[in-house]
């Protein structure tokens, strides 16, 4: 790696099957030097990103970052920017992504992010695939990092008939591939995402001094609050913005539970509300329910 592409210029690495990936997941059958599998087996995306981490640390390179699709416990010692893998592209999919990123961020990895549609199927062209990728990519918004990536349809004919040209590629993915009114919505958040850089600084620094999650569930900035331990379906962006994906299909209102001790603003309406109160609030297709604490916040999504 050092010889083939370091020194050529590459300082970061897409660092793809980190898991890493078997044909059969026999795990009981499969031995490694330090032991079986299913003792030790976990260790292998941690011990994969330290060699990079590492080999680029002992050539004097700094801030070192590395995109990688799996982790395990202390790969964020090792600058690692998880991935949440080859998913599919679906609703249900979506959920348990929102739910692995927050188990993520939880158990003390920071840096994360996921295929925004999915990344098996899902056609441009299909209405119903459209919502799917407006919903993801207003919750991708609000990740701690934001990026497109998947394997559209229909795939593309071979360029040539010599070696990597005779493989097949995925169809259009950029925003502009999914109709105006997708494109306009998609311009509408990258802005809200280059707004917020200031804010998600301060929660990337907060990171990094202090352990703290860039993404959260409820409980962790609302520890007292029964509700915000029952809570499944939104969180925390940094310490002062409430996320509400939508991640089911059709829905145009969904519940937002606002946790009591403050006032929180609808970042939309600038509207105030007491905590400690469940909302019914508009989630048409342009909008992601978001609730700031600080209402100074809200100019980010004027």
């Amino acid at each position: 790696m050092k010889e083939n592409y370091y020194k050529k210029g590459i300082k970061i690495f897409w660092l793809d099957e980190a898991e890493p990936e078997y044909s059969f997941y026999d795990f009981d059958n499969y031995r490694y030097y330090l032991g079986p599998n299913v003792q030790i087996g976990n260790i292998y995306p941690k011990c994969y990103a330290q060699t990079f981490y590492e080999g680029m640390e002992k050539e004097g390179q700094k801030n070192i970052l590395n995109l990688l699709r799996c982790a395990w416990a202390g790969s964020q010692k090792y600058g690692a920017l998880v991935w949440s893998g080859d998913i599919h592209s679906s609703f249900e999919s979506m959920r348990n992504q929102f739910s692995a990123g927050l188990n993520m961020a939880i158990a003390g990895i920071p840096w994360w992010t996921t295929d925004i549609g999915g990344f098996h199927g899902g056609n441009p062209g299909d209405p119903a695939f459209r919502e799917i990728f407006v919903r993801w990519f207003q919750y991708g918004t609000f990740c701690p990092v934001m990026r497109l990536h998947g394997d559209r349809e229909p795939h593309t004919a071979p360029l040539s008939e010599v070696r990597g040209g005779r493989c097949h590629s995925g169809g259009p993915n950029e925003v502009w591939s999914y109709g105006e009114e997708v494109y306009d919505i998609c311009k509408k958040y990258m802005l809200i995402r280059e707004n917020l850089k200031p804010y998600i600084s301060d929660a990337m620094t907060a990171a990094h001094e202090k352990g703290t999650p860039v993404i959260s569930p409820m409980f962790y900035h609302f520890p007292e609050e029964g509700e915000c331990w029952n809570s499944s379906d939104e969180y925390m962006f940094g310490d002062k913005l409430l996320i509400a994906p939508v991640m089911y299909s059709g829905l145009t209102s969904r519940t937002v539970y606002l946790p009591a001790g403050k006032k929180w603003f609808d970042v939309w309406s600038r509207k105030e509300y007491q905590g400690g109160q469940v909302l019914n609030v508009d989630c048409s297709i342009d909008l992601i329910p978001v609730f700031s604490c600080d209402e100074n916040i809200c100019k980010y999504f004027a």
